[in-house]
């Protein structure tokens, strides 16, 4: 069996952008990044993250507004690759009538009948149901709190995921 997709969000799950911002959470160090003119955006990353996603057992697949981006700002941070990304430019931000977030419906046509986790701040039950009835392997959609970022529950979630289907790392 081939390893499930592991698709990244950065802002939440990676960078806890909603951290209290008198100091960045511990263990992450703040980077400054202009991804349109202007004022550059704070980014706090934690530079262990990349070892332990790697360690998972997936292949790993940024799912984010920042797409190939993230090859450029956040992989070289946390020690990551370059990774594949989907392509969400003509879906960005687009309101859906039943709930279903604006990047789920291209996360599942991505991973085109394979396993996949997906963490992000920005899940709702709604978005279970889609994956549920228009996916046909196995599924963890992994809410990550922006105040916290991924933490050790979340690594240890991923695991286990990947281990219940063959799959699992180190």
């Amino acid at each position: 069996m081939s390893r499930p997709l592991l698709f990244l969000d950065v802002d939440g799950p990676l960078n806890p952008y909603a951290a209290r911002p008198e100091r960045g959470p511990e263990g992450y160090t703040t980077i400054r990044v202009a991804l349109t003119p202007g004022r550059p955006l704070r980014v706090w990353l934690h530079p262990d993250h990349g070892r332990k996603l790697l360690g998972l057992g997936y292949d790993l697949c940024w799912a984010s507004t920042w797409m190939d981006a993230a090859n450029r700002w956040i992989a070289p941070v946390i020690g990551l690759p370059g990774l594949p990304y989907v392509d969400f430019a003509g879906a960005l931000f687009a309101s859906r009538p039943d709930g279903v977030h604006w990047k789920t419906e291209a996360i599942v046509a991505y991973a085109g009948g394979r396993p996949f986790a997906w963490v992000d701040d920005e899940q709702s039950p709604a978005d279970e149901a889609y994956v549920a009835a228009q996916h046909p392997a196995p599924a963890l959609l992994r809410y990550v709190s922006p105040r916290l970022g991924l933490r050790e529950d979340d690594f240890t979630a991923l695991a286990e995921f990947a281990a219940a289907l063959g799959t699992g790392g180190t």
